[in-house]
């Protein structure tokens, strides 16, 4: 009896090892890791390169009193001049002083803003779990993290809470989690069938694609180390636009000047 018990214990070992992961439980517990790291960004303060048409720029990233501010800090990769240094210096401390006498009505005003700014950025991320069903494709090693790979493909019967979201219905995307983590290593996203914005005479086209990569910061926390987008659509229908961003995020340190 005593080795058929034994037997039947190692049978069900096997068994639950052979099944592998549960990417229900992987992808849920990945949504609480990102929110609790989105919750921790305002808390550090950083670097962010902005590459456009016109070039690229880059900024030391600041929170002061409650929401960011940006000073120029570098142009096509080249810092500013003395003479240009000491104006964007000026004008942080401007900011700073600014910030410090403003009315309980404006601070209020400010911050408000902020967070109405974060959310919706915050939105379209966390939208993703709700939009798409996602396969376990398998494993693989991505920036140096090992990570489970998912397939996102669209969810039947999804409501998109806003406009903003409703691209996410005509979208297709793959997600790489950190194994041990469950933090977002990466996450890709592209139109394959045109989206019409219900409120608004536009449609997205297929080209709009968006990515995103993140980092560990500090133990614990994983936040933004890069996001492109590419957006194409048509205006009234008919007239074609089209919007691309590409920004690096780095220097991940504490937040510490003028709280």
């Amino acid at each position: 009896m005593k080795e058929l018990i034994l037997a039947v214990v190692a049978l069900v070992a096997v068994s639950a090892h052979t099944r592998g992961p549960d990417p229900r439980a992987i992808i849920q517990r990945s949504v609480a890791v990102y929110d609790k790291d989105w919750n921790a960004s305002p808390d550090y303060d950083y670097f962010e390169r902005d590459r456009t048409a016109e070039g690229i720029k880059t900024y030391d990233v600041r929170m002061i009193l409650g929401s960011p501010y940006y000073r120029l800090v570098e142009i096509n990769g080249r810092p500013l001049s003395p003479a240009d240094r000491q104006r964007a210096q000026q004008k942080f401390d401007d900011a700073v002083s600014q910030r410090r006498s403003e009315s309980q009505p404006q601070r209020a005003q400010r911050l408000a803003q902020y967070e109405k700014d974060r959310k919706r950025d915050h939105l379209l991320i966390a939208q993703l779990t709700a939009a798409f069903d996602f396969k376990l494709r398998g494993e693989q090693r991505v920036d140096g993290h090992d990570t489970y790979e998912f397939q996102a493909t669209p969810k039947p019967g999804y409501q998109p809470p806003n406009f903003e979201a409703q691209v996410l219905k005509g979208m297709v995307g793959r997600l790489w989690i950190e194994k041990q983590t469950c933090q977002w290593v990466k996450v890709e996203a592209r139109v394959i069938h045109p989206v019409t914005i219900e409120g608004f005479l536009a449609r997205v086209e297929p080209g709009t694609r968006f990515e995103l990569e993140n980092i560990p910061v500090a133990p614990g926390v994983w936040l933004a180390k890069h996001f492109s987008m590419a957006s194409r659509s048509k205006i009234l229908f008919l007239f074609a636009h089209r919007t691309q961003e590409d920004d690096t995020y780095f220097g991940y340190r504490p937040a510490s000047a003028a709280k």
